[in-house]
Formats: C-alpha cells, sequence, structure tokens
C-alpha cells in the first residue's frame, strides 16, 4: 500500500513505536528490528531512524548459500528485508570452521520482509504496511511508555584474563614475525549467566549512554540483539558502493585541552595509522571484486570523528559495482569485514577460530536492511549486547587490531575501555543479583 504520512508531534513517538512494537511481537516468530541514528552527522549519512515490526515471510537461511538465497527471495518479491549476517558465515565463503562453543544459539544469519515500515523524521511520521495505519497510530500514541523494570544480572565474567589476553596477543605478534599476517583483530567475551533483562530498557539506558549513529535493537523472538555500533560494515546507494572501516581508537578527556590532546595523539600515531592503512587496503581489494574496473577510491584517509566516550580513525572507500555483479554477492564478496577479521583475511580468521575462545556468531557480523530497489545499508556488529532470554545469557565481546609494535596492555585497556558503556548499563543501571 502507499505510504502514510503523520505530523511527529509527540517527542516520545519513537520510543512509544519501539516499546509499542515489542508488546506486539510476543509470539516465537515474533520480530522487531529498530534503527537509531541519533541525530549524529556522519560521513554519507548514518542510518535512517526507522522501524520495522512484524513477519510476512521469514528468509530461510541454512548453512549453505545464504547470500544466494537472499538475493533469490528478494528478486522473487522484492520488498524490504531486514535482520542480520552473523560473522560465521565466513565458513560457507571459504574453507573454514567454527570450533568454539556457542553460547547464545542464534541462527547464522535471519531476514524478514516486515508487516510494517515506519520511518521517523525530524517533523512527521511515515508509515508503510498491510492494515489500518490509522489504528497503528492510535495505538502508538496511546501507549505509556513503562518506568525502567529493572533486570537480575548475574556477576560479569570475561571469558580470558588479562595474563591469558597479554600471551594470546604475544602468539599474534609471533605469528607476524613469521610473516602469517600483518594485523589481526582479537577479541574476547565478557558474559553474565541467571540474568533477566528488560531489554527496552536496557536499549534505552545503552542509547543515552552511547548515543551512536548506528544504533539498532533486533528481537527475534526470544533472542535480542542491543546495539551501539559507530560503524558502517557496507552500504549500496544506487550503483555506489561505500564502506567505512574504523581502526584506532582513544578515550575521550575531561577537560577541552585534554580532549584536544587526545585528538591529536590518536591522528599522529603512526600505529594507529598504521592499523587503518592495512585494512583500508584489504576494504580495496574486497570491493574490487565487484567494482567496475578503475572506480575503487579512497575518499578519505584517516578522518577523525568524535563520539561521546572515545575518538576514532574512520577511512571511506567507494567504488561503482560493475552490472554482472548482484547486490547480494557485492556483501559476499566483502563479508566478513576486514576490521574484524585482519590481513590476509583468510589467514586471520583461522587464527582467531584457534586464538579465541568463543564463537563470535552475531558479534562482527553485519545489521542492516535491503530496500524493494536491491539498496542495503548495514553496520558492523560491536559494541553490541546480544541477549538469549530462554537461557538467560548476556554476552558482549570486544577487541582490537594487533599489530607487531602494539603494547600488549595498552590493548587490553583497549578493550576495557570498549567495554565500559555496556559494562556501565549492566552494573550501574541494573539491579544486580
Amino acid at each position: 500500500m502507499n505510504p502514510i504520512h503523520a505530523i511527529a508531534d509527540d517527542p516520545d513517538f519513537r520510543w512509544k513505536a519501539l516499546y509499542w512494537a515489542i508488546a506486539q511481537q510476543t509470539s516465537e516468530n515474533g520480530f522487531v528490528a529498530f534503527l537509531n541514528n541519533n541525530n549524529i552527522a556522519y560521513p554519507n549519512d548514518p542510518f535512517p531512524n526507522r522501524l520495522f515490526v512484524g513477519t510476512k515471510r521469514v528468509v530461510s537461511c541454512s548453512d549453505t548459500d545464504t547470500f544466494q538465497k537472499l538475493y533469490a527471495a528478494h528478486r522473487e518479491q522484492p520488498g524490504y528485508l531486514v535482520g542480520y549476517l552473523g560473522y560465521d558465515l565466513k565458513n560457507e565463503l571459504e574453507a573454514l570452521e567454527s570450533q568454539n562453543p556457542d553460547h547464545l544459539g542464534f541462527p547464522n544469519a535471519y531476514f524478514v520482509e516486515p508487516e510494517w515500515v515506519i520511518d521517523f523524521f525530524s517533523n512527521e511520521i511515515v508509515i508503510t504496511g498491510e492494515g489500518s495505519v490509522d489504528e497503528v497510530i492510535r495505538a502508538i500514541s496511546l501507549t505509556e511508555l513503562p518506568t525502567y523494570k529493572g533486570s537480575r544480572v548475574g556477576s560479569i565474567q570475561c571469558r580470558v584474563s588479562s595474563d591469558e589476553y597479554l600471551h594470546a596477543v604475544r602468539q599474534i605478534q609471533q605469528h607476524i614475525l613469521a610473516g602469517d599476517v600483518y594485523e589481526l583483530n582479537y577479541c574476547i567475551e565478557f558474559f553474565a549467566e541467571q540474568t533477566t533483562l528488560d531489554p527496552f530498557g536496557v536499549y534505552r539506558a545503552l542509547n543515552e549512554q552511547s548515543p551512536m549513529p548506528f544504533s539498532a535493537f533486533l528481537k527475534l523472538g526470544d533472542l535480542y540483539a542491543i546495539s551501539a555500533s559507530p560503524e558502517r560494515f557496507l552500504k549500496k546507494q544506487g550503483s555506489i558502493l561505500r564502506s567505512q572501516p574504523i581502526k584506532g581508537t582513544i578515550r575521550r578527556g575531561q577537560t577541552a585541552e585534554e580532549d584536544t590532546a587526545l585528538r591529536n595523539q590518536l591522528l599522529n600515531s603512526e600505529k594507529e595509522r598504521a592499523e587503518n592503512l592495512m585494512i583500508v587496503d584489504l576494504v580495496r581489494n574486497d570491493l574490487a571484486r565487484s567494482a567496475e574496473t578503475g572506480s575503487v577510491r579512497v575518499d578519505e584517509l584517516f578522518g577523525i570523528y568524535g563520539f561521546r566516550a572515545v575518538y576514532q580513525l574512520i577511512s571511506t572507500v567507494s567504488a561503482t559495482l560493475r552490472n554482472s555483479v548482484s547486490w547480494a554477492d557485492a556483501i559476499r564478496h566483502a563479508f566478513p569485514m576486514g576490521s574484524m577479521t585482519g590481513a590476509p583475511k583468510i589467514r586471520s580468521m583461522e587464527l582467531i577460530d584457534a586464538l579465541e575462545v568463543s564463537r563470535r556468531g552475531v558479534y562482527s557480523g553485519a545489521i542492516g536492511f535491503i530496500t524493494p530497489e536491491g539498496d542495503f545499508d548495514f553496520s558492523v556488529v560491536i559494541r553490541t549486547l546480544l541477549y538469549n532470554a530462554r537461557s538467560q545469557y548476556a554476552s558482549f565481546s570486544v577487541g582490537s587490531a594487533i599489530t607487531y609494535d602494539a603494547d600488549p596492555e595498552q590493548e587490553w585497556e583497549e578493550c576495557l575501555l570498549k567495554a565500559r558503556p555496556i559494562r556501565a548499563v549492566l552494573e550501574q543501571n541494573l539491579t544486580a543479583t
């Protein structure tokens, strides 16, 4: 049906809409996806402010041909598809495997065609779906936002100790010295068992603690992804592909002077620039697999962008998609993203599985959507809390790029810095057991 436009005169309408959607989607196949850019300026635009609700159809993704199945489902019935691609889809793309235990139980990939799409603009709301739009607007308007329910959180633990982390980093540096890889993204998992979360309240708290341009909330039945991602994986707009890898992180200062000094320290760090440049080269190679000859270009190198808690080095790589390459193949050729693997990519992924102790699953995959026209936008799943309400297991992972000249103790501190916003929500805003 044609979209219906309404005036956005309630500042809480977006939050009411999300809470209404969660309350509506209580079945085993209940689905909600909320994208939220927090009105943060971002090169080539952040996520739209958009809510997807309900399930017209699920795109079945087994253990083979996920990207082709997505493409075939979209081609057969063009419409919005929204969901995620898990990191372990790498095993479909290369001769790889995942040996580490999966504690969360998310599917490797999951996409739906939603029943409703609600876009939030500065002065209007646009609702598209099959049914009574007036009833949807009325139901959302009458929704009362709850007082925060609180949650019961078990103790937050890390899968590796600091000593184990330092040992793993030194092992990686030996692999670099041996010429196996140039750089490797090594990640660690924090988790809490016997945990009952209020996902809506946790998402609002995390969004307040760490507003990001690729913030997202996903609900798949009893499975939740609560994301405060700052990073774009890949976007297609018309024939243009863009990837924006992040490599380089430093905390924000307590004063204006300290903040400026830290920003300059990151911008002028040879180590951080080298990390970023290695991944830019990898992304250029990934996009070249799908691009018209000579069209791959670096639009911005070492752009520095400030968020509430950190500064990040962000580069932008673009290319023109070849006519003979489908949008699904463009994603497949670049997946998983180089910023979460290392260089060269395949050997990095082999070492990741050998050195890490948890299966990544959704983490370091991609959350996003495909439009009816075959455009798409996907974030990198980082700074993300994953929660299985059935098993009462909550998990978030963090990592950093390890190079030969990396200081293992500084890398450990960077991981703790990246973990801080989610830990703060779980430890300070919730009621712990």
